[in-house]
């Protein structure tokens, strides 16, 4: 009995621990806030809007410079667009970026991670929810 207690210690300690809500509160995704300074348009809570997603900021700006068809760069918290972007069409695309990266298709809730299959190179969003799996595009 003295073995199965550490065994079952050592494998408690090797899970993963993640906090999965059981709230009934709704998820809302996040709205951007910024300014356009001459042709440039500076988000002041980017890196804000991917924590609270839980993404890589780096992944998210890839995403939206692509869906963007602009270029920019992070300056410190902020991210720098070299253009005029409406914030209508960025809140639009973080929404997307939302639907598609984060929220499970299974159970709607955004306890997702995305991994990649070492096998086949393919992107999957993995729901610590439930425990549904899907390939995603790649970013």
């Amino acid at each position: 009995m003295d073995n199965y207690n550490k065994l079952l210690e050592k494998a408690y300690n090797e899970v993963k621990l993640v906090q999965v809500s059981n709230s009934s509160e709704r998820f809302e995704i996040p709205k951007i806030e910024g300014r356009i300074e001459g042709k440039k348009t500076i988000l002041t809570n980017f890196n804000n809007i991917a924590s609270y997603l839980r993404r890589n900021p780096d992944q998210f700006l890839k995403f939206l410079l692509k869906e963007l068809a602009t270029s920019g760069q992070i300056e410190g918290t902020w991210l720098v667009l070299n253009n005029k972007v409406p914030s209508v069409k960025i809140n639009t695309k973080i929404e997307q970026f939302t639907k598609e990266f984060v929220l499970c298709k299974e159970c709607g809730k955004p306890d997702t991670e995305l991994q990649k299959d070492t096998n086949t190179g393919v992107t999957q969003k993995h729901c610590l929810a439930c425990g549904a799996k899907y390939p995603v595009r790649k970013i």
